[in-house]
């Protein structure tokens, strides 16, 4: 597929899966737009490397949980480079507990970026995107898996599968997919930050493949999902090697 012109937003692109997929679509020659809330070393980083590649690149600060926020990033899109093509909502948080001991103020927080920042960055992405682009929203295997632990957060990207596939429905005639990623463990700060060798060591031990998701792995597939994956919508991809 012919990528040139072609613009994506990738959120949470400064950090983990999302700076993979900004590096992965700029090497196919994407403009890209690097949204991100906290780190902006990181995120000027990543725009650094994708301009490397020979890709356009700039950050956009904001949060994607913020309205406002996130349509000064669509708006940003379009003035340095005249469009959207593809939308990556790669931000989100996780915090881990039982659910009788979460505290609910952190299940307030996660549905507040998980939820919340999904639904308003895909309500942009629905008015902006243009014909022949893709909206590829990020779930998670653990909504299959079922961990203790993980309810609040497996809940939160439930949700999002949720709304991927209305909104891929809802964009009938449009001419844009909707898809959503969703990983099994990956080799990620957010998946590794508290976890011991045996714990790891398990989780690797899960798929048939025998090992940990690297970030590329994930990159590819959401490549795919944004350039050739034409026929591909309203689907949610589970990408963790064969574990489910």
């Amino acid at each position: 597929m012919n990528t040139s012109g072609r613009v994506a937003i990738v959120t949470g692109g400064s950090r983990g899966i999302g700076r993979q997929v900004v590096a992965r679509l700029a090497a196919d020659g994407y403009a890209l737009v690097v949204g991100y809330i906290g780190n902006q070393a990181e995120a000027e980083a990543a725009v650094e490397e994708a301009r490397a590649a020979g890709a356009e690149a700039i950050a956009v600060r904001g949060d994607v949980a913020d309205e406002d926020a996130v349509a000064a990033l669509f708006d940003a899109a379009e003035q340095r480079f005249g469009g959207v093509d593809v939308v990556v909502n790669a931000a989100g948080m996780m915090k881990l507990a039982p659910l009788a001991t979460l505290d609910l103020d952190e299940l307030d927080r996660m549905l507040r970026v998980n939820v919340r920042g999904a639904f308003a960055v895909d309500q942009q992405a629905a008015r902006r995107v243009r014909r022949g682009g893709a909206i590829i929203n990020f779930s998670s295997s653990l909504t299959r898996f079922s961990r203790p632990g993980y309810s609040a957060y497996a809940a939160s990207k439930a949700a999002v599968s949720a709304i991927t596939l209305i909104l891929a429905r809802e964009l009938r005639g449009r001419d844009v997919t909707v898809n959503a990623v969703a990983p099994g463990p990956t080799a990620t700060s957010l998946f590794l930050d508290g976890k011991d060798e045996q714990t790891i060591a398990r989780m690797a031990a899960e798929p048939p493949l025998e090992r940990i998701g690297t970030p590329e792995d994930i990159a590819e597939l959401v490549a795919f999902l944004a350039g050739p994956g034409r026929w591909v919508n309203g689907q949610v991809l589970y990408a963790n090697g064969g574990a489910i």
